[in-house]
């Protein structure tokens, strides 16, 4: 009973000692771990704080260098855009900025300096913008000189930097204290481990009394093994140091015609020189003697029922527990259905490689051909139209109507002509020539786009509703090209409409792609005929109702295409349309999100 009592208590000393052992690292790792965490955050938030006063500094000294530029005479609208971007970015970057800066009242004294001289500053440069509307460019450059003698903020946003950069390196020095403790206890835990070990080992040493009772257990354990090797239906066999068989299984008996019960025949005469290859033979030598293991040695041999197989040899070096001369383990795997399966399968592939190549070389004539032909073309229309012209201006006043009428007909049949040929060759100039990838703002791609498809229908009423839009990697004039089409479709179908609405949405659909929307609620279109949208010149309206040569949407589609993406629409009769495209989420590195 005492016996059995200090044994107990011994077991439970060493489970807890284990327990100590295993969950006091796990506690300081875990430790460790949040407090790293909580590094990190205070690191992206600091960096996040100075990116906005920069963000601030850069809007305000953007803003002010636009005005400039207005005063110097430049009429362009992104420079008005520019210019009075500071009202719309400015205050909510300023408000983030207060509230990340909350806890500390010093960040808060130079916030409240910051917003009066950034207030000061735009006050100023939209009194400057009013007096240059009013031409007084005298005044306006006084009040731009005036915002920047008065209201500096330079020191304000430096000083922000300044306390953010301090906090940072206190909180590294915070981890740093706490990295070293962690260390400390974790050294401590590892003398305590080695403790452990020692006890476990003497109390090992006290169980080799009993090694009788286990080596009992482990001779009927080998029976059972000897069970289940013969019962394995992979060839499986044995060999000693000269490659004579010690031991083989019923599997490999069976597919080389031996003798299970028959002992040390040389591995090179079994299976009537199945296994003659001298290559093969060298290779096991070497498994014995340098202790190379064989991995998927492949070969094919003819077997004792005649048939030629493929087979896969691994093999590997046993070393005798007893130190005794080292054997070799030899397995064999019949794959001779899936070696057929591959070879037909490799044809296959043979086959498809011709047929792209077949098809990459029609695509390339096709495109090859209509360049030419669009180019040839243009002489005969320069013809036509150049002898119209002669033709009317010999007529002179003898010119009737209906001469009038035919010549006008030529000349405008010849303009549109030369229209559709210099379209299809933008077209044919999509597919040849080499994509120039960068980082591009859709956003800003966008924004171009609306202001040109608004620009010739200024007496019209339409409200857009433009969702946030990323950054994608792609070639920035084609992707320009895309919204310019998209964004100029949509204007002009919803052109019957007494309020357009026209909506630009993104999200990223289940492979992890951007899929953006432009909707509208324009005259949209039979659903029976979508697959003509995206054809060279195909049209489902007629040109008397809304105006087009039809090869805008089969530009975006080979536009998508190249970028890896797709194409695809949904639309009502009457009730507007909905046109998708997908691109690759890709970070500004060309990583895929």
């Amino acid at each position: 009973m005492k016996t059995g009592s200090i044994i107990r208590w011994r077991t439970a000393g060493l489970l807890l000692a284990m327990l100590i052992i295993v969950g006091l690292p796990y506690i300081v790792t875990l430790q460790g771990s949040r407090d790293t965490e909580r590094a990190t955050e205070w690191v992206t938030r600091s960096t996040e704080v100075k990116s906005l006063a920069y963000r601030v500094a850069y809007v305000v000294h953007d803003s002010e260098a636009a005005t400039y530029r207005l005063l110097a005479g430049d009429v362009n609208e992104a420079t008005h855009a520019r210019a009075e971007r500071v009202v719309k970015e400015v205050p909510p970057l300023l408000q983030q900025l207060r509230r990340m800066t909350r806890n500390n009242p010093d960040q808060q004294t130079l916030m409240g300096s910051l917003v009066s001289s950034v207030n000061g500053r735009v006050t100023l440069m939209n009194q400057a913008l009013a007096r240059l509307r009013q031409g007084e460019a005298g005044g306006a450059r006084q009040s731009l000189r005036d915002a920047d003698d008065l209201f500096g903020m330079n020191a304000q946003i430096a000083g922000i930097v300044e306390i953010e950069d301090g906090l940072l390196k206190q909180r590294q020095a915070e981890a740093t204290r706490q990295s070293l403790d962690g260390r400390i206890v974790l050294s401590i835990t590892a003398l305590a481990q080695i403790l452990l070990l020692t006890i476990i080992v003497i109390a090992s040493e006290r169980q080799i009394g009993r090694r009788q009772l286990a080596e009992t257990r482990e001779g009927r354990a080998v029976m059972r093994s000897q069970m289940i090797f013969q019962a394995v239906r992979e060839p499986i066999a044995l060999f000693d140091e000269h490659l004579n068989s010690l031991l083989v299984n019923n599997a490999f008996s069976e597919l080389y015609g031996m003798d299970p019960g028959q002992r040390a025949q040389p591995l090179a005469r079994i299976g009537d020189g199945a296994w003659s290859d001298s290559v093969l033979l060298q290779r096991l030598n070497d498994v014995l003697l340098r202790d190379r293991e064989l991995w998927d040695y492949d070969m094919v041999q003819r077997t004792v029922d005649g048939v030629d197989r493929h087979v896969v040899i691994n093999a590997r070096r046993l070393q005798q527990h007893d130190g005794g001369t080292p054997a070799l383990l030899l397995t064999v795997s019949d794959v001779t259905t899936r070696a057929l399966a591959e070879q037909q399968v490799n044809e296959l592939n043979r086959q498809l490689e011709g047929k792209v190549s077949q098809i990459s070389d029609v695509n390339r004539e096709l495109e090859a051909f209509s360049y030419s032909v669009s180019h040839d073309l243009r002489a005969p229309l320069r013809h036509i139209a150049g002898f119209a012209r002669k033709l009317e201006q010999h007529l002179g006043d003898h010119v009737d109507e209906k001469s009038g009428h035919y010549i006008e007909v030529i000349a405008s049949s010849a303009q549109r002509m030369a229209v559709l040929i210099d379209d299809l060759l933008v077209f044919s100039r999509l597919g040849r020539g080499a994509l120039r990838l960068q980082a591009v703002d859709m956003q800003s791609l966008v924004d171009e786009a609306r202001v040109l498809a608004e620009s010739g229908v200024s007496d019209r009423r339409i409200v857009w509703t433009i969702a946030p839009l990323p950054m994608v990697i792609g070639d920035e004039n084609m992707l320009r090209t895309v919204w310019q089409n998209l964004l100029g479709n949509a204007v002009k179908y919803t052109g019957h409409c007494e309020v357009a609405r026209i909506a630009v949405s993104v999200q990223q659909g289940r492979s992890g792609d951007y899929e953006f929307t432009v909707s509208d609620n324009g005259a949209g279109f039979d659903m029976q005929y979508a697959d003509k949208l995206f054809g060279v010149f195909q049209r489902l309206h007629r040109a008397s109702e809304f105006p087009g040569n039809g090869i805008g949407l089969a530009n975006v589609r080979r536009i998508v295409a190249r970028h890896g993406g797709r194409v695809w629409a949904e639309a009502e009769p009457g009730r507007g349309a909905h046109f998708h495209f997908s691109l690759p989420a890709t970070d500004a590195a060309g990583a895929r999100t």
